[in-house]
């Protein structure tokens, strides 16, 4: 038997997405003229941007985005397809514990806790989906034996309407600098097919190495989704000091304290560099922009980054989940290692980094990006 279909299930998918969808609040308040004026404007700015995309990064993926869809979404329905992307990544490994393990739990007990951590997910995501503007999710096609395709870019209208009426800027101006962050990450994985599936792999593989010899495991994803409400609420709630690192017994929570085998480090290293290449890109690329494509670009940047927003709170709590809260720096980190590479050798040299998994820079080639330069194109100063 599948161990995916095993009768115990350890997170009750169904339940996580109806709580947030029940438990997500609708938003600013619109009328059904302004709704369908704001999604039609929307997708215009999302198809405007992606030409501002390839012009900077030369990425020719960015002519041809066929095999990935653009939605507009309210939070409900962003809830709905997040829930759906974690039990594809989680699934199949949560699935083995069940089928290993499920005696353990006795049929009441297993009911009971799959409820429960179903409900606090659902929640964790509910208060997400009041924060996050865009997303582009590699991974939709994948769950519930999806045919392999391309992802989706969700881009959340309710809440790119509500932070443009509290930073009080131009709506074109802002929808079109917010599309322009997230199609870079859709050109990103139409530029490197093979990306998905290699963050896969090594998701599943971390995954299955924690399950394996981690007896609490449930626990451990409760107590690490609601870490990541609190470290969230700080955030908000405490302005510039939020970005401080975090400290304390609590600066590793999750599953970052079950990782002992130098191969699951190794892996967690390289997830790290990734993510950290992704953001760090999408930046570089918004730094790139200027009055010419976004005319108020200067004063929206200045009152979003007051905001203390520059990072998606999904992206922040998987970081938080797998235990990457300590290494949010990494991002900065990101940003400066594709500036570097592009000074030495031009965005054409830096977009090796798109041809092959080999050519992925190491965590420690963020920090040293000649050694990077070095290894891949062969070029560059000998000092890093």
């Amino acid at each position: 038997m599948d161990p995916s279909s095993s009768p115990v299930r350890l997170i009750n998918w169904d339940l996580a997405g109806d709580t947030a969808a029940r438990l997500a609040g609708p938003g600013p308040r619109l009328s059904s003229r302004e709704v369908d004026a704001v999604v039609a404007d929307l997708r215009a700015h999302a198809d405007a941007s992606v030409a501002h995309v390839h012009r900077i990064t030369g990425l020719e993926a960015a002519r041809d985005l066929r095999d990935s869809s653009v939605l507009i979404v309210d939070r409900a329905s962003w809830s709905r397809a997040n829930v759906q992307s974690f039990e594809a990544l989680l699934g199949p490994a949560l699935g083995r514990l069940a089928a290993s393990k499920g005696d353990a739990f006795g049929p009441n007990a297993a009911l009971f806790g799959s409820a429960v951590t179903g409900a606090e997910m659902g929640t964790i995501l509910a208060f997400l989906s009041s924060k996050v503007l865009g997303q582009y999710d590699p991974f939709s096609s994948l769950a519930r034996g999806g045919v392999p395709a391309g992802g989706r870019l969700l881009l959340v209208a309710p809440n790119i309407v509500e932070i443009e009426r509290e930073l009080g800027v131009d709506p074109a101006d802002f929808r079109l600098w917010v599309c322009l962050h997230e199609q870079t990450h859709r050109v990103q994985f139409a530029a490197a097919p093979w990306l998905r599936d290699h963050l896969r792999e090594n998701i599943g593989r971390l995954t299955e190495g924690l399950v394996e010899t981690t007896d609490n495991f449930g626990d451990r994803l409760v107590a690490a989704a609601r870490g990541a409400v609190a470290a969230r609420s700080r955030r908000d709630g405490a302005g510039s000091a939020a970005a401080a690192p975090e400290s304390g017994p609590d600066s590793r929570p999750g599953l970052l304290s079950a990782i002992q085998d130098p191969e699951e480090r190794a892996i967690m290293s390289h997830l790290t560099a990734v993510m950290s290449l992704l953001e760090g890109h999408a930046n570089v690329v918004m730094d790139a922009v200027d009055a010419s494509i976004v005319p108020t670009v200067k004063t929206i940047r200045q009152r979003f980054n007051r905001r203390g927003a520059h990072r998606g709170p999904v992206e922040t709590w998987i970081r938080r989940f797998l235990g990457l809260e300590a290494k949010m720096r990494q991002y900065a980190d990101g940003q400066r290692f594709v500036s570097a590479v592009v000074r030495e050798i031009g965005m054409e040299g830096f977009n090796a980094v798109w041809e092959r998994p080999e050519n992925l820079p190491t965590e420690r080639e963020l920090h040293h990006p000649r050694e990077w330069i070095r290894r891949v194109s062969g070029a560059g100063p000998t000092a890093g």
